[in-house]
């Protein structure tokens, strides 16, 4: 087989890939294989769902969205990307509380990793289910909710413990943002700036003492930044997150008001938000060492930006999931694109993690880390013993898996 994720650095191993159409053959190619790895739009940046195996999608199985207006919730199909759930949900007057920067992205895969979005109020993406159906390794069928014990181990699995077929989500009715861009922010306002609405991204080139725009992102009831809102500027152009890309890619800016799936995403889902040459990593730490990790990172500053496009600084609320990096922490996600240069970026992504390593910085599993992660998570023995449980036999299983969760 032949195939790489989005961004072009992992070529696949796995022997074949499969797309079926309906649940039973999917169960079928489950229980028959050796080797499988469920494989969502190939947005992570690792090895995290290759395979030696068989890979899996699901985007071929029926793309089903079942409101539940009594319960508060919608099941939807797991391959079913966000930009397309969000356009039927707001159809029916309901939204989700929060999105990522990308709507191109899927459900099942960006749970299964804790990607997020922003704002100091707002959970990760992963935060919001309360179900999940999945096919475990003997293809039997598997759904489990909040009241299942294990449930907060089994949200962010890494694809590790089965593949997911349906999610059930929280809902809240739809509702309005604006969005405002602001120029060159002071360092000693970074706090107050991500704070100061539903939804905030501060970005820096790491080459200038003060951060480049924050992209915030406001109920649409509440009153504009004032002219000098903490001694910023208003940007009066589209603005890109990386210099010298077209904004005109990136969701509506200067205050119209539009709904949360089109303001709350930095990139238009009818549009590719880049060309993919590209690597990214990201850490989460507390909140409350924002400035310290920040400043320890302040020595590096020349040499992160050159092999960087852009940095973005992001809030995450604390939660309960064992594997999510905002484990009972509100935290700043810390998040780099770099050039797509593996080689150039390597030994800068290394001083990175040893600068941040002493505030406990927990990584984005679906981005590139060098170091252990298990000292991080406090749930990681707990998670091991979930693989022990679900998938003896290692079927799941994969080279960065067993570093990072070695079998005994």
């Amino acid at each position: 087989m032949t195939g790489t994720n989005w961004a072009g650095n992992v070529t696949w191993s796995a022997r074949a890939r499969h797309e079926p159409t309906t649940l039973d053959e999917l169960r079928r190619l489950v229980a028959g294989a050796d080797r499988v790895r469920a494989v969502g739009t190939g947005h992570s940046f690792n090895r995290l769902g290759d395979t030696t195996g068989e890979q899996v999608s699901v985007a071929g199985l029926p793309p089903a969205v079942a409101l539940d207006r009594d319960r508060g919730t919608v099941t939807v199909a797991a391959g079913l990307r966000y930009g397309d759930l969000a356009t039927a949900l707001h159809a029916e007057g309901y939204a989700l509380a929060n999105l990522a920067s990308l709507p191109h992205i899927s459900v099942a895969g960006a749970v299964a990793t804790a990607t997020h979005g922003s704002g100091p109020a707002n959970g990760n993406l992963a935060t919001a289910v309360a179900a999940l159906e999945l096919v475990t390794a003997d293809g039997d069928l598997l759904t489990v909710d909040r009241a299942d014990p294990r449930f907060a181990g089994l949200v962010v699995h890494l694809g590790a413990l089965g593949v997911v077929t349906r999610l059930t989500l929280d809902v809240v009715p739809t509702f309005a943002v604006r969005q405002y861009v602001r120029l060159g922010l002071p360092r000693a306002a970074l706090d107050a700036a991500l704070d100061a609405a539903y939804s905030v991204s501060v970005f820096t080139g790491w080459r200038s003492p003060r951060f480049d725009q924050v992209w915030i992102k406001q109920l649409a009831d509440q009153p504009p930044p004032p002219a000098d809102w903490l001694d910023t500027r208003a940007a009066d152009t589209p603005q890109h997150p990386v210099p010298g890309m077209p904004g005109e890619v990136c969701t509506a800016q200067f205050g119209a008001p539009g709904t949360w799936h089109e303001r709350l995403p930095h990139f238009r889902l009818g549009f590719t938000p880049s060309s993919g040459d590209e690597l990214q990593s990201e850490w989460h730490v507390a909140r409350s060492d924002a400035a310290a990790a920040l400043a320890a990172l302040d020595p590096a500053a020349e040499r992160i930006a050159a092999v960087l496009q852009v940095c973005e600084l992001r809030t995450v609320a604390a939660d309960g999931l064992w594997l999510s990096p905002n484990h009972e922490r509100d935290s700043l996600a810390v998040h780099f694109t770099w050039i797509g240069d593996p080689a150039a970026v390597a030994p800068v992504l290394a001083e990175v993690e040893e600068r941040l390593a002493p505030f406990a910085a927990r990584p984005h599993w679906g981005k590139l880390f060098t170091r252990d992660p298990a000292a991080c998570y406090p749930r990681h023995g707990d998670f091991r013993a979930l693989l022990r449980e679900f998938d003896p036999a290692g079927k799941f299983r994969t080279a960065l898996l067993d570093r990072y969760f070695p079998r005994y």
